[in-house]
């Protein structure tokens, strides 16, 4: 039985959107700040993850909960 390798595939997830991974080289830091020029809100988001599901290894951008006033 032979042993065959893939690599996982990066998603990032936003607000309940799947967003595509940009590029394996870029840090999941790096991305949230490319997707902030779409995603303002993702300036001060944190990254969490990733967490494997199936061959997909997803990161979660989760904006800081604040207060108003």
């Amino acid at each position: 039985m032979a042993l065959t390798v893939t690599a996982a595939i990066r998603v990032f997830n936003y607000a309940g959107t799947e967003l595509p991974d940009p590029g394996p080289q870029m840090s999941p830091v790096q991305v949230r700040d490319l997707y902030s020029a779409s995603f303002p809100e993702l300036t001060s988001a944190e990254v969490e993850g990733p967490v494997r599901k199936g061959d997909k290894l997803v990161f979660e951008f989760r904006r800081a909960a604040g207060t108003k006033g």
